[in-house]
């Protein structure tokens, strides 16, 4: 069942042997006793632990997203650590944050079932992010400036590129980063913060649409900063009802 599982190389192994493999390699000093004065070990553990967990939980929204981890499926911590290479713990920590989020739910003495979607969900997480979203970013389209929406070029292109290479997981990632530039521009971090949690909950799994999907999606973020840029305020406003539309 777990086989569909992808981790880009081994998530380091944990509190085995001598501490070593974690891969930031400053962290992997701090464990092997060449501490400085003041150091607390038990601070460093914590900071080691926090790293593997979020190595973890990474992959685990990576493999949620691109559909490797089944709706209606039930997965054991200790079956996917083996399969990450790491003890359970970690992996169970990262299916608590997944749990919380709402992409799984706790089963009993069995581990983690992945959450089906239902269409009626997927468009009230939709609504809501457009009720956020849009009002935000046609204020910001009036009030700043258009070399500070040029400086999103970047993201744009990174999401046009995730689209054309088909993977789904990717291309979340490039979007969620791109909605993210555009809402950090009001300087407000928890509305930054609670898109992103409706973002992510709106993933859990990634379902319909094809490839064109994407790349209509991503053409639209291009699109959006070319509008804003010209000052094309009536562009910006349909663009911006299109996108969330397709949400």
């Amino acid at each position: 069942m777990e086989e569909g599982v992808r981790v880009v190389g081994r998530v380091p192994e944990q509190g085995r042997g001598r501490g070593r493999g974690v891969g930031a390699e400053g962290i992997d000093q701090g464990v092997r006793g060449e501490h400085t004065h003041g150091e607390v070990p038990v601070a460093r553990a914590v900071v080691r632990r926090a790293s593997v967990r979020g190595q973890v939980l990474d992959a685990l929204r990576h493999a949620l997203v691109a559909g490797e981890l089944r709706p209606g499926e039930v997965y054991s911590a200790p079956v996917l650590g083996e399969r990450f290479g790491v003890s359970a713990t970690p992996v169970r920590e990262a299916m608590q944050r997944l749990a919380v989020e709402g992409a799984v739910e706790v089963v009993p003495n069995r581990g983690f079932r992945v959450v089906r979607r239902g269409e009626r969900e997927l468009a009230e997480l939709a609504e809501v992010r457009a009720l956020i979203e849009v009002p935000v970013v046609l204020r910001l389209a009036r009030t700043v400036p258009g070399e500070r929406w040029g400086e999103l070029r970047p993201l744009a292109e990174a999401t046009v590129r995730a689209a054309a290479s088909g993977c789904r997981a990717t291309y979340a990632e490039a979007d969620r980063a791109f909605h993210r530039g555009v809402l950090s521009l009001a300087g407000n971090g928890e509305l930054v913060r609670i898109a992103e949690d409706l973002y992510r909950r709106a993933q859990w799994p990634l379902v319909g649409g094809g490839d064109g999907d994407l790349l209509a999606d991503a053409a639209e973020h291009v699109a959006l900063l070319d509008a804003v840029v010209a000052g094309e305020l009536d562009v910006v406003r349909g663009l911006v009802g299109e996108h969330f539309a397709g949400v």
